[in-house]
C-alpha cells in the first residue's frame, strides 16, 4: 500500500489496512426452532447488515448424543437490509435447530459508540471496533462416497462423509449448504448436512431424481476473534 494505515501481528502478518476488507462479524448469537411444529428456524440479525452482497452465515449446532442436521437455508431482507436467515432441521428424525451463530460480511457497519473505525480510499468502512474479524479456519472438499438409497418420494439419496472433530469455536458457512445443485434432470439436486457428533463425521446429503455421485462442494468454517 502506498499509504494509509496498516497493522502487522507479532508474526509479520497483515491483519488490518486501509486498502482490504477482512471478513466482519456484524451480528451473532443464537438459532432456535420455531417454525412448522419445531421444524424450522427463522433468526432476526440483531442488527440488519447493510452490504449489497449477501452476507456469510456460520452455524454451529448445539453438541449432542446424536445427529444435527441442517438444510434450506435462505436470507431475509434484500440487498443493503439483509434481517436474518431461515433453516429447517432434515427431518423430524434429527436435531440440529438449537445453535450459535454469526454473521459477516466484508465490510463494517458502524456499531461502536467509541473506539476506532477505518476507510478505504473510497469511503468505504473497512474496520470497527464494535465489529470484530472473523478468520477462516478449514475447508473440506475430499467427500467420501458412503452409500445411495431411495426415498418414499422415489428419489435417489447419496450420502458423502469426512472425518470432521467439531471444535465449538468453529462454524459452518451455511450458505452454500442451502442452495440447490445442479443435477441430471430437471429437478435439481437438494442438498443437506448432517453432524453426526458421537462419531465424529460430517455428512453431506443430496437428494434428486437423477442424482451424480460426482460431489465437490466445499465444506468452509471460520471462527470469530477472541
Amino acid at each position: 500500500m502506498s499509504y494509509g494505515v496498516q497493522f502487522t501481528n507479532n508474526n509479520n502478518v497483515v491483519t488490518l489496512d486501509s486498502e482490504f476488507a477482512r471478513l466482519m462479524v456484524i451480528a451473532s448469537g443464537r438459532y432456535a426452532p420455531n417454525q412448522e411444529s419445531g421444524l424450522g428456524s427463522v433468526t432476526t440479525f440483531a442488527r440488519p447488515v447493510t452490504s449489497q452482497e449477501p452476507p456469510l452465515v456460520f452455524v454451529r449446532p448445539d453438541t449432542i448424543n446424536g445427529v444435527a442436521g441442517l438444510c434450506r437455508m435462505s436470507l431475509l431482507g434484500s440487498a443493503g437490509n439483509w434481517t436474518g436467515f431461515y433453516v429447517r432441521a432434515y427431518d423430524v428424525s434429527v436435531a440440529g435447530l438449537n445453535g450459535r451463530y454469526f454473521v459477516a460480511a466484508f465490510g463494517a457497519q458502524p456499531v461502536a459508540q467509541y473506539g476506532m473505525r477505518l476507510w478505504d480510499g473510497a469511503g468505504k468502512l473497512l474496520f470497527d471496533s464494535g465489529t470484530p474479524n472473523a478468520t477462516f479456519t478449514r475447508a473440506f472438499q475430499n467427500w467420501t462416497y458412503v452409500r445411495y438409497d431411495t426415498t418414499p418420494q422415489g428419489l435417489t439419496r447419496i450420502f458423502y462423509s469426512v472425518p470432521f472433530n467439531f471444535p465449538e469455536n468453529e462454524y459452518m458457512l451455511l450458505n452454500t449448504f442451502g442452495m440447490p445443485m445442479t443435477s441430471g434432470s430437471g429437478i435439481p439436486r437438494d442438498l443437506y448436512c448432517w453432524w453426526d457428533f458421537p462419531n465424529n463425521t460430517l455428512y453431506a446429503i443430496t437428494i434428486a431424481a437423477s442424482n451424480p455421485f460426482a460431489f465437490f462442494l466445499p465444506a468452509v468454517f471460520a471462527k470469530q476473534a477472541a
